[in-house]
């Protein structure tokens, strides 16, 4: 092994990260891609009015927050200022602004920011996924930066798609 080989950062596991974003972005996309205009705007249940068409575009939009929430931990900072009640706010205010987005426009955005997310995993090192610090909206426990991209980045897609097909009965 040179000496170069054995100074590099491992990024096997940040590799492995990128390529679940991107596998569940490809799923949700794939999935309501076929969805006819009616089924776009279903709302996905009876506690989340939020039709189909808002939940994608909403995936899509906060892949760049769910990064950066995991990279701040990656970095050694806490995350203190983020709450679930400022999430249901900002769930909220997209929906509002979001109300008659395109298919067209969604697949596009879920593309491009799930890409970009998955860059993003991937430059991070192991010892950067291995860094912990509080996160705010787990009680503050002191959570890795890997914790946080699969319990967001990574889920995201998957939770709002389980909950799509379950509304549509697919």
């Amino acid at each position: 092994m040179t000496a170069t080989a054995k100074n590099a950062p491992t990024r096997r596991r940040a590799e492995s990260l990128a390529m679940r974003i991107e596998e569940g972005a490809a799923k949700l996309a794939a999935f309501v891609a076929e969805l006819s205009d009616a089924e776009w705007r279903v709302p996905v249940s009876s506690t989340d009015t939020r039709p189909v068409g808002v939940i994608v575009h909403h995936v899509a939009s906060v892949y760049p927050i769910e990064v950066q929430l995991a990279k701040a931990i990656a970095g050694g900072n806490a995350v203190s200022d983020v709450t679930w009640e400022l999430v249901a706010g900002l769930n909220a205010k997209h929906a509002q602004q979001n109300a008659e987005i395109t298919k067209a426009a969604a697949l596009e955005l879920l593309q491009k920011n799930s890409r970009e997310a998955a860059e993003a995993v991937r430059a991070l090192t192991d010892e950067e996924l291995d860094t912990a610090g509080p996160f705010s909206l787990n009680s503050g426990a002191p959570l890795t930066a890997q914790f946080v991209i699969e319990d967001h980045a990574v889920r995201h897609s998957w939770h709002h798609l389980a909950g799509i097909k379950k509304t549509l009965r697919r």
